[in-house]
């Protein structure tokens, strides 16, 4: 048995919120993991800052420009016989353009109470079972876009 070192990725997401509802997405049924939710984002690439790879894939993901971004959560997963994922959540404070949907097999605005009810990613689950819980209530109410 070898004792080969787990691959490590960083990956950013942003929450994406329309007044009391939080944007989520499904992935594509073709892809890894197919349809899982997830919130939009991406891998970071090397000599890339988490923010501008955000910005980057919310654009790639939703033909949106990010305004202003704030880191809003980061934990570690594991996935099983797979990679250590480093995940940055940030609250995307406003954007520009209109959200369309150009790679996921779809998107959903969500109450946050609302979203245990989806099959998220394993990863996104502590993050999706605390803003559920409104762990984050004040916060978000005080940030969100009314």
């Amino acid at each position: 048995m070898g004792n080969t070192p787990r691959k490590h990725i960083e990956v950013v997401a942003g929450l994406i919120f329309d007044g009391d509802r939080l944007l989520i997405c499904q992935r594509h049924h073709g892809g890894a993991f197919p349809l899982k939710w997830e919130f939009p984002g991406g891998k970071v690439e090397a000599g890339e800052s988490a923010a501008a790879a955000l910005a980057r894939e919310l654009k790639e993901e939703l033909a949106i420009a990010a305004g202003a971004m704030k880191l809003f959560h980061r934990h570690l997963h594991a996935y099983p016989d797979g990679p250590e994922v480093a995940l940055s959540f940030f609250y995307v404070g406003d954007y520009q353009g209109e959200i369309e949907n150009l790679v996921f097999e779809q998107i959903a605005w969500s109450k946050l109470a609302d979203l245990p009810n989806f099959d998220f990613l394993d990863g996104d689950l502590p993050l999706v079972r605390q803003l559920a819980a409104g762990a984050f209530g004040d916060i978000l109410t005080n940030s969100a876009k009314a």
